[in-house]
């Protein structure tokens, strides 16, 4: 935050956000991330509520990719999207696999997996606790 009185320009870091308005802002991401692998054709998406089952990441959205190239482009547009609502990613699994890509935001991880890697690692069923997002119909903008 700027503040100028006369010409004096005094800086300030902007007020920290309430753990309330972070988690709806991770909200609003995950269900965007969702929203684009649906876009991409991804099957039986799925966003994970997991703020109140592990301290470690709020959102994971889960989705099932066709090929490898899907997959990675998915990943890629949702790079753009987090870019474009003040996120950025913090870790990349996967990136040349044929099996799972990762992309680690922080708050949000969004897991992208063949068919076959996704039933093995079925991570609905790990973290069943975890409530699920309506990322279909929940507005964000």
């Amino acid at each position: 935050m700027q503040i100028t009185i006369g010409e004096l320009e005094i800086s300030q870091p902007d007020a920290p956000r309430s753990r309330e308005e972070q988690l709806r802002e991770s909200r609003k991401n995950a269900i965007r991330c969702a929203r684009i692998a649906d876009e991409y054709k991804c099957k039986d998406v799925v966003v994970l509520d997991m703020s109140t089952v592990t301290p470690i990441v709020d959102f994971f959205v889960i989705g099932t990719g066709i090929t490898p190239r899907q997959m990675r482009a998915v990943a890629d547009e949702a790079d753009r999207s987090m870019e474009d609502h003040g996120g950025h990613r913090l870790g990349l699994e996967g990136r040349d696999s044929n099996i799972w890509v990762l992309n680690d935001y922080g708050d949000i991880v969004l897991h992208l997996f063949n068919r076959d890697s996704r039933e093995m690692y079925n991570l609905e069923g790990l973290w069943a606790d975890a409530k699920l997002v309506d990322w279909q119909s929940e507005e964000i903008d």
